[in-house]
């Protein structure tokens, strides 16, 4: 299912983030203690998750996207799979009749009504749990806890000159844009929060993003 990964075919300028190496040492060792705490205690719920997802839609129970990642490498960004099987062919059938739909799409690419997302799904997006296994990534070193959402390629051109920016660092679990209301922002808000994040970024900067991150997610600000 996932085969070979190939480099993003955008140029993208060697640029590298602000923070210093003692620094970018340290917010990996953080990465690393804190996703591997948190995977052994959310390791019952990933579980009972796991069959609800299967009971209400029989199919993979992960979902593996393609996402730009640190340096335009791509890499396989998981979820819980949040969306019916047959997803593909909902949203092109939406976008084929539905021009309010295909603006949306256009403009954001995301639906408020999103017709492929699952009972179960909706919840764990508003939740957030569908992220869970993202865990992974971080223990990987695909992802950190804290950075830029990780974007797909059809996103890339929005970011336009600022595009090295975001490959400067890892994309995150968790970042300036998700604890500042997330969809319920302009896409070129999301550009200037990870533009900033990606010049000043640190360890002390990403454990204050973590400890916002906790309220954010209690009350799902912006997310949907």
């Amino acid at each position: 299912m996932h085969g070979k990964l190939n480099a993003v075919p955008v140029f993208v300028p060697a640029i590298t983030s602000r923070s210093n190496r003692a620094d970018r040492v340290m917010m990996r060792a953080v990465d690393i203690m804190v996703a591997s705490v948190a995977l052994f205690f959310f390791a019952p719920l990933m579980i009972v998750i796991a069959a609800l997802v299967f009971v209400g839609d029989p199919g993979p129970i992960l979902f593996a996207h393609r996402r730009i990642g640190r340096g335009g490498k791509d890499f396989y960004c998981l979820k819980f799979r949040s969306m019916a099987v047959d997803a593909d062919a909902r949203l092109r059938e939406l976008l084929a009749v539905d021009a309010a739909a295909r603006d949306e799409w256009a403009r954001d690419h995301k639906l408020r009504n999103d017709p492929r997302i699952t009972g179960i799904g909706r919840f764990l997006r508003k939740s957030s749990l569908d992220e869970l296994p993202q865990l992974f990534n971080v223990l990987r070193g695909d992802m950190s806890l804290v950075g830029p959402r990780p974007i797909v390629q059809a996103e890339a051109e929005r970011y336009g000159r600022y595009l090295s920016e975001y490959c400067a660092v890892r994309p995150g679990i968790t970042g300036l844009w998700q604890v500042s209301g997330r969809n319920d922002t302009t896409y070129r808000r999301r550009v200037a929060m990870d533009v900033a994040y990606s010049r000043k970024c640190s360890t002390s900067m990403n454990l204050k993003i973590l400890a916002v991150t906790v309220p954010s997610v209690v009350f799902a600000k912006g997310s949907y």
